[in-house]
Formats: structure tokens, sequence, C-alpha cells
């Protein structure tokens, strides 16, 4: 009969007595340990390579070794090709500095099967300050990295799946965009090839008004053209930035008139809308603008015209707020094509759910337009 084997469970009780702490045989803590559940060793940092001078039976049971097999080493015994070398350099570090440590740490039992062992280690000094062993108690808490290794796992699988159908919607976004780009830049290819049969019809046509028609409705065609210019452009062709379309109208349409007198006026927050609205918003800027150089504005006796058109766009409260206006002749005087260009805001403002006031400036004419739209995002800078 192998008397090791026999005398272990004894061995167990009494073998703190041996450590020769300062309280003496029968400490209730030495005796606590012994019979806890809890895995717990004593190492002995006087003795070469700091080794185990106490295990406990939960110990044992935990590793699979006999308490012969671990007495006298370092438990470093417990490692193996998979534990996390970070981990070890952690504990060796806090045993040097004669401090605290509690950390995770993958341990290997007897038969070669792993366990996680949630570990802590404490000094234990003397009343000089001085360590004389080292505690440390040992958990089994596999069931619980298992069950953190799960949820990594599936986090891991549902932010690849995210990130697999973000770059999905992105390539199909990317070819819509694409694709819309491409009716836009048609359309716009085809306004140009419509303006240019209009102007060919109008050389050969002899009557004035008749004349006088095609080229406006050349100018209301060239302001559709600007606004498919811009859709093009655009890396969004879902939304139309209408203040910048604005600024574009106004120094064609000053340019294509000739009067380098009549000075603008801009007042234009940065406002975005719908693409589906930024055609009869266009077309309605561009009628008040026309319309303001064509029939507010008197020629002076040297030939000349002077005054000023202003653009003011902004949206305090939810509405999307359209005000032109001119110093010229006012309402009054406005003729056949002013009160067309009228009707056919008036027009586009019911398509739009737009209210439209007109308002005699004295001296001029003021025109405002206010309509619902979508709240405004703050532009940051790059």
């Amino acid at each position: 009969m192998d008397w090791k084997r026999t005398r272990e469970p004894d061995d167990a009780w009494h073998m703190t007595d041996d450590l020769h702490v300062e309280h003496g045989k029968g400490d209730p803590f030495a005796a606590a340990i012994r019979a806890t559940r809890m895995s717990m060793i004593i190492t002995d940092p006087r003795r070469p390579d700091n080794p185990i001078v106490f295990a406990n039976e939960a110990f044992l049971r935990l590793t699979g070794y006999e308490r012969h097999e671990v007495l006298g080493k370092n438990c470093r015994f417990l490692q193996g090709p998979k534990t996390d070398k970070s981990a070890v350099e952690h504990i060796r570090t806090a045993i040097a500095d004669n401090a605290d440590v509690s950390v995770d740490i993958l341990n290997y039992r007897k038969d070669g099967s792993t366990f996680w062992n949630a570990l802590y280690i404490s000094p234990v000094s003397n009343h000089k300050g001085e360590v004389q062993f080292f505690f440390a108690s040992q958990l089994d808490v596999s069931d619980r990295k298992l069950s953190e290794h799960r949820m990594t796992a599936d986090k891991d699988r549902f932010e690849r799946a995210v990130k697999e159908r973000t770059a999905e919607l992105e390539a199909a976004l990317e070819a819509q965009t694409t694709l819309l780009h491409e009716v836009d830049h048609r359309v716009k290819n085809n306004l140009q090839m419509i303006s240019s049969l209009i102007i060919m019809q109008r050389r050969t046509i002899k009557d004035e008004a008749t004349r006088h028609s095609l080229t406006t409705m050349l100018e209301r065609i060239e302001a559709l053209s600007t606004v498919h210019r811009r859709l093009y452009q655009s890396k969004d062709v879902s939304r139309f930035d209408v203040s910048d379309f604005a600024k574009d109208l106004v120094t064609d349409l000053l340019t294509a008139s000739g009067r380098s007198g009549i000075e603008p006026k801009l007042e234009l927050d940065p406002i975005v809308i719908s693409a589906e609205k930024a055609t009869p918003v266009a077309l309605m800027v561009n009628e008040l603008v026309t319309n303001a150089l064509k029939h507010a504005f008197k020629e002076g006796p040297d030939g000349t015209t002077a005054g000023r058109i202003g653009i003011k766009m902004s949206q305090p409260d939810g509405h999307f707020k359209i005000e032109v206006s001119d110093d010229g002749v006012g309402m009054a005087e406005a003729n056949g094509d002013a009160s067309f260009g009228m009707r056919l805001i008036k027009s586009l403002a019911r398509q739009l759910h737009a209210d439209i006031e007109w308002h005699d400036a004295g001296p001029g004419t003021k025109v405002v337009i206010s309509m619902p739209n979508e709240q405004q995002q703050k532009r940051t800078l790059s």
C-alpha cells in the first residue's frame, strides 16, 4: 500500500500547521482554507522558485493532480501551449512587486484538458512588512468564458453580416446613383437639343410676338437645364441645393440680359429640398427673376438700366421661404407677359402646396413664396 496516498487527507488537514504562521497551530483561518470548496494553494517566496507548500483538496480535484505531485513545485506546471503569455507575464510582474493580482488564465489539468482559471493571488506579510507567503485561489470559470466566446463569435458574425449588407446596399445605391446621373445627363442633353431646335425655329419666324414667346420659352428650358446640370454634378441625386441653384440662375440671367446696371442682392441660406421639388421651384424662381429683369426697370435717357433685384431664401420655422424683390416700377405697370408669369407661378405653387403673396414694395414689387420643407441638417466644415 502506498503510504503517501493513504496519508494525504490527514496531511491536508495538518499541513498548514507546519507553515509556522505567527498565530501558531489551531489557526481558524488555516482550518477554513483546508475545508473550503474553493481551490486554494499557498506558495513560499522565501524558497527557491516560490514553490507550492500547501494545496487543499479542492485544488487537487480541480487539477487532477495528487498532492505529492504539486508540493515543492512552482505552479507554472498548470500552463500549456495555449496559455496566454501576456497573462503569465502579468502574474510574474505582480509577484515580483509583491502585489495582488487577479486574472483569467487558461490552465491545463493533469490529463491535458483545459479550464479557465479565475486566479487571485495575494501576498501575506508579517508585522515587519516582509512577505512570508503568497495565497492563491482558483475558480473554474470555463462556462462563463464559453458564453463570452459565443457572444463574441455571435457579435463578430453579426458585425460581418451588417458589414456585408451595408456593402451590398452601398453598391446598390451607387448603381442607382450612377443610373440617375445618367438619366439626368440625358435629360439635360435633350433639353439642350430642344433649345437648339427652338433657336433654329425662331430664326425662321418673322412675327415679333411669336419670336418673343419662343425666347421666353427658351429661357424656361434653360432654367430646367441648369437644374439637371446641378443634379448631375451632385453626389446625392435625391436632394437639391436650391440656394446654389439660385446663385447660378441669377448670374446666368443677368449675363444674358446684358443689363450690367442691375445689381443682385442675394441672401441665401443653405436650403436643401427633395429632387422632385427642384423643377417647380426652379421654374418659379426663374419666372420671378426673368419678369423683374424684363418689366420692372425702365431705361434711362442714356439707354442704360439701373436697379436692384433681391433674392432671399430662408427656413426659419420649417417652411421654406423664397422672397424675390426689385426696386422697379411696381405691379401696376406689369404687362401681359408678367401676368402670364403670375398664372404659371400660381399653378406651380399649387403643385408644391405653397402660399404665394405679391406685395407693392413702393418702389418695386416683392413676391413671397412659402412652402413646407423637411428640417435642414447643419453643414459641417471638413
